[in-house]
C-alpha cells in the first residue's frame, strides 16, 4: 500500500468508493457460498469443512476483507460501511439462482431501494479524513468516551457469548447478528488504524516503537474480532437463511460501525448539515430497503382479489 495513502493526510474518497463496492459483491457472494457448502454437507453427512465450495466463500471472505482494509483507508468509514448494502443486494440475487431463495417483488424493490440509498451515501459523504496521522490517532484513543464505549461493548459481548448465545442462539437470529455486528465495531477502527500507523511502526525513528506496539495491539484486535464474527456467521448461517442473516447483520453492523467510527474518528465533523441530513436519509433508504428484502422472503404477493 502506498505510504502516500494511510499516512500524510491524502485519500482519495472516489478509489476508496470503487474497492468498497468491489468489495461488497465479493462479501456478498461469502454468506450465499458458506450456505451452499453447509447444504451440501449435510447431504452428505460430513462436515462443512471438508466441502470446496464452502472454502470457496471462505476465500471469498479473506478477499472481501481485504478489500475492505484497502477501502477503508483510503475514504471515510461513514461512506465505505453503507455502501455494504450492495453486498445485500448481490447475496440475494445470487440466493435466489445458486439456493433457489424466491425474490419476489418486494425484493426487488428492496434492491433498488439500496442501490438508491447508496448513491445518495456516495454524493455526500465527507470529502476528507479527520485522523489522519499516528499521533492523532493515539490522542483519539485515549478519549475517556471511547475508553467507556470499549468497556461497555466487551460487557454485552461477554454476556451475549456466556450466557445468552448458548440458550438463544439457534432461536432468535438478532444474537449472532449483534454478536458480530458488535466486533465490527471492533474490525474497522482497527482496520483503518493499521492503515495509519504502519509507515511510522516499520520506519527508524525514536517512536517507531511504541508505534510497533500500537501496530500489534490494533493487529490484534483486528485478527480476533474477525476470527469471532467468522465463527458466529457460520453457527448462524447452520440455523437460517443466508440472506435473511446477511440482511438483518447488516442494518446492525452498519450501525454499530458507524458509532464505533464517529466515536473514534469523528468524520461527521467534516459534513454541513444538509450533508449530514442526507446521509441519514440515504441510511434509512438503504435500511428500509433490506428490510424489504428480509420481508420478501416470507411475504405472499397477490395481484388479484381472491373470491370464494
Amino acid at each position: 500500500m502506498p505510504a502516500g495513502t494511510v499516512h500524510g493526510g491524502a485519500s482519495s474518497p472516489g478509489a476508496g468508493v470503487l474497492i468498497a463496492v468491489l468489495s461488497s459483491f465479493i462479501n456478498g457472494s461469502t454468506f450465499v457460498l458458506h450456505k451452499k457448502g453447509i447444504l451440501r454437507s449435510r447431504d452428505r453427512g460430513g462436515s462443512y469443512l471438508t466441502d470446496v465450495v464452502w472454502w470457496t466463500g471462505t476465500v471469498s471472505m479473506v478477499v472481501g476483507q481485504i478489500g475492505n482494509f484497502l477501502a477503508y483507508n483510503v475514504a471515510p468509514a461513514v461512506i465505505v460501511t453503507p455502501l455494504g448494502a450492495l453486498g445485500v443486494l448481490f447475496g440475494a440475487v445470487l440466493s435466489s439462482w445458486i439456493l433457489k431463495e424466491h425474490l419476489n417483488v418486494l425484493g426487488k424493490l428492496g434492491c433498488v431501494l439500496c442501490c438508491c440509498g447508496s448513491v445518495t451515501l456516495i454524493i455526500h459523504a465527507p470529502k476528507a479524513q479527520v485522523v489522519t496521522s499516528r499521533l492523532q490517532l493515539e490522542e483519539r484513543l485515549s478519549d475517556p468516551a471511547l475508553i467507556l464505549y470499549a468497556f461497555s461493548v466487551l460487557l454485552l459481548l461477554l454476556i451475549l457469548i456466556v450466557w445468552i448465545a448458548p440458550s438463544h442462539g439457534t432461536s432468535n437470529i438478532m444474537v449472532y447478528a449483534v454478536i458480530c455486528s458488535l466486533l465490527g465495531g471492533f474490525t474497522v477502527p482497527s482496520s483503518k488504524g493499521l492503515g495509519l500507523v504502519a509507515q511510522d511502526a516499520f520506519g527508524q525513528g525514536p517512536s517507531s516503537s511504541r508505534a510497533l506496539a500500537l501496530f500489534v495491539g490494533l493487529l490484534g484486535t483486528l485478527a480476533l474480532s474477525i476470527l469471532t464474527q467468522f465463527f458466529f456467521i457460520n453457527k448462524a448461517l447452520e440455523c437460517f437463511s443466508s440472506s435473511t442473516f446477511e440482511a438483518i447483520y447488516y442494518v446492525t453492523f452498519t450501525s454499530t460501525v458507524i458509532l464505533a467510527s464517529a466515536i473514534v474518528f469523528k468524520e461527521w465533523t467534516e459534513l454541513t448539515l444538509t450533508d449530514s441530513l442526507a446521509m441519514l436519509c440515504g441510511l434509512a433508504t438503504v435500511c428500509v430497503g433490506v428490510i424489504l428484502l428480509r420481508i420478501s422472503q416470507e411475504a405472499l404477493i397477490t395481484w388479484k382479489k381472491k373470491t370464494d
